[in-house]
C-alpha cells in the first residue's frame, strides 16, 4: 500500500507508537511525505528545543525508507482545487493544508495514515485514521 503520512502520523512514528510503527511497517510498501507536511514539521523543529535533532531524524527517516516527498505542483494544485470546491459544495471545512494534504495523496494514489477524523469528509481519498478500532481503509 502506498502510505502518505500526515503530521501526526509522522511525529507518531518518530516517536515510536507502536500502533503506527506496526501498520508503517505491515502496510507501507512505500511512504509517502507531502511538502506541505515537512512545512508543518520544519515549523514545529523551528519552535521547539531540538531542532537540529530532529531535522536529522527526519532527513534519516527520509533516506533510510526511501520515503518519496510529494512537491505541490501544477497537478496538486487541481486537485486541491477540486477537494476543495467538493468540501464548499457540502458546505464542509478542513484546515486548509489538511486540503493540500489531500491533494498530494490523491497525487500518488496513496491512503493517508492520519489522526484526524475531518480526512474522512474528503471523498477524493482513502484513508486511515490511527486510534480507531480499524485498520482498513475508508472508501474514497
Amino acid at each position: 500500500m502506498k502510505l502518505v503520512l500526515d503530521t501526526n502520523a509522522y511525529s507518531d512514528y518518530a516517536e515510536g507508537v507502536p500502533e503506527t510503527v506496526d501498520l508503517m511497517a505491515t502496510h507501507g510498501e512505500q511512504i509517502y511525505l507531502p511538502s506541505v507536511v515537512l512545512g508543518e514539521l520544519h515549523f514545529g523543529f523551528m519552535k521547539g528545543k531540538r531542532q537540529a535533532f530532529n531535522e536529522k531524524k527526519l532527513r534519516q527517516f527520509i533516506d533510510i525508507l526511501n520515503v518519496d516527498v510529494i512537491n505541490v505542483n501544477t497537478d496538486v494544485a487541481r486537485k486541491y482545487a477540486a477537494i476543495y470546491l467538493s468540501l464548499e459544495k457540502k458546505g464542509t471545512k478542513i484546515p486548509i493544508n489538511d486540503v493540500w494534504i489531500a491533494a498530494s495523496s490523491m497525487e500518488v494514489g496513496g491512503t493517508l495514515l492520519t489522526r484526524d477524523k475531518h480526512f474522512d469528509v474528503v471523498d477524493q481519498i482513502e484513508t486511515i485514521t490511527l486510534g480507531t478500532a480499524s485498520d482498513e481503509p475508508k472508501a474514497g
